[in-house]
This record gives structure tokens, sequence and C-alpha cells, in this order.
């Protein structure tokens, strides 16, 4: 983890602009934090998220509709608290089906397996500990029927066209049948949306920050953290909300005896999350090979869970 970890840090700064992986936000602090995130006023992803869960779960099994035993797969399960509520519909369904989550933080993936345990007892569970695409290879060996959870709008956490290549990758390693439920975070007021972002607590910030911390940490880095600051932006053509960390002066900093020089003002690129249109999703779908069943909404049309079948 270590070599690769450094590989993809270096990989990154020497980039320009330069970028560092947001799937190294999740160590222990890291995962620590988003939760906190999760439950402030201002990110209504989870509440809205969460709302379509706790009222549609059973509309969401209805139209999945197994015929035989399957395998829920989740990529990126986090704590797990929304899908709990989609699995508890499950189970008072049948108990024939494997429920295996897909997560890079062990840690999340140990507080998932210790909670499951006791809130849902029935629960054939095999946690997967590993990234997306290295996932998805061992789905395609696997004959019975799956649905794919991609919840939480982490399709919209891919740079570029990184979420096309994504899903194609998916569907061409299951079969016609199966399904994905997709989360997706929907265009709306560009503030609601900022605002998500740029918590006033600064959650969201020190969030961005310890991604340097765990840096200076793991790999013997000496980023001086208070000479950075968060920066996040939302772009509502393209429907993209960006977060950087600014250089806050001219600074060389050292990792693995390789010099990185940021000017004062210096963006890192660090995350991004896009949001989509009800016509956007559609496209998404048809160049993808999977049609939409249906599309499960929040009260505030915020958020929405998209049910796909791979044709």
């Amino acid at each position: 983890m270590t070599d690769t970890f450094l590989a993809d840090i270096l990989a990154g700064l020497i980039r320009s602009p330069k970028t560092l992986p947001s799937m190294y936000f999740y160590n222990k602090a890291g995962s620590k934090l988003f939760q906190t995130i999760m439950q402030l006023p201002e990110y209504y992803l989870t509440k809205s998220e969460f709302e379509i869960l706790d009222t549609q779960s059973a509309d969401i099994y209805k139209d999945f509709n197994p015929s035989n035993r399957f395998e829920i797969v989740e990529f990126g399960a986090g704590d797990g608290s929304k899908t709990k509520l989609l699995l508890k519909e499950i189970l008072t369904h049948t108990e024939e089906f494997v429920y295996s989550p897909i997560d890079i933080s062990k840690s999340a993936l140990k507080g998932l397996d210790k909670s499951y345990k006791v809130e849902l007892p029935k629960l054939n569970m095999n946690p997967i500990n590993a990234d997306y695409f290295s996932a998805l290879d061992g789905l395609k060996s696997k004959s019975t029927t799956k649905l794919v959870l991609f919840m939480g709008s982490n399709i919209g956490n891919f740079k570029d066209d990184g979420e096309l290549d994504f899903l194609k990758s998916m569907r061409a390693n299951i079969s016609v049948g199966d399904h994905a439920l997709i989360g997706f975070d929907l265009k709306k007021d560009p503030r609601v949306i900022l605002d998500a972002y740029n918590d006033k607590s600064g959650v969201t910030r020190e969030f961005n920050l310890n991604l340097l911390k765990r840096i200076n940490a793991e790999l013997g880095a000496d980023f001086d953290i208070p000479s950075f600051e968060h920066y996040p932006t939302y772009n509502p053509i393209t429907g993209e909300a960006t977060s950087y960390l600014i250089s806050l002066k001219d600074q060389n900093v050292r990792i693995d005896n390789k010099l990185f020089h940021f000017e004062y003002g210096e963006p890192i690129f660090t995350e991004i999350s896009k949001k989509y249109s009800d016509s956007d999703i559609s496209k998404l779908a048809l160049s993808t090979g999977f049609e939409i069943v249906n599309n499960y909404y929040d009260c505030k049309h915020y958020f929405v869970d998209s049910l796909w079948r791979a044709v």
C-alpha cells in the first residue's frame, strides 16, 4: 500500500496543475471526518438518499424482482447506514443472497462488518478491500444474478469522462438482465451545491487538509499544513463541484527525497463531484449498455437513485 500510495502522490505532484488522488482521503481520520460531513446541515446528499431508501426500498426491490439466488455488490460502501435500509427490506422477502461491500478503506469495512453483524444478523456478507476498477474484474467470474450498488453520488467523483469508462467496464463484467442502482446528485440551485462543500463549521476543509497530514505521517513528507487552504468551486454549466488546496505562500515540500515547489496561490486539485440532469442520466445509461428501469427521487428533487438493467 505504501509503495502505491507514494507512487500515486508523486505522479500527481509532478503534473501541471498538481493533483492529489481523492481516494486517499479515507484513512481512519479521513473516514471519521467524512462521517461527520454526512451529518452536517449543509450536506444534503446523505439526507436526500436516506429519504429515498427509507421510503422507497420496497419499490426498488419490486422493480429489481430477482427470480433466484443473487448477489448485491456495493462499490464504496462506507458506513452502510443508507444501504442498511435497502438490505433490511430485502431480508423481509428473502435471505438467499450475498452482500459484497467493496471499499478502499479497511477501517470503513471493519466498522461495517461489525455493525451489520449486530443489526442484520441474517445477512450473508463478504467484505472486499479494493478500489473500484480492480473489483470490477471479479464480477465476471460470478454467474449469479447481480444487483450492483453505486450509491452516494460516487459516480460523480470521476475526472474527465471516467464515469463512462467505469460504467462500460461494469457492463462488460455483468450479464444481460443484471441490475445497477446508481445514486446521482441532481443539478439545482448552485448555492445549495456549493454550501455542501463549504460548510460553516469547516469540517470539509479539515477533511481535505487531512490528506496532507496523511502524506506527512505515512510518507515522511513535510507539508506545512497551515500554509495551505481549502477552496471549493461549482460550475453550473458543467455541473462540476471541485475542491482545491491553495498554497498560501511560495514554499517547497519534500517527499521521498524529491523537492516540489509551490508558488503563492498555486492550487492542488483534490476532488470533483459532478451533478447531473435527468437527460444527462438517460444519455449515460444508453451510452454504456443499460436501460433505465425506474428513478427514485427525494421530495426536494435534489437526488435520484436510478435503477438500470443491463441490455
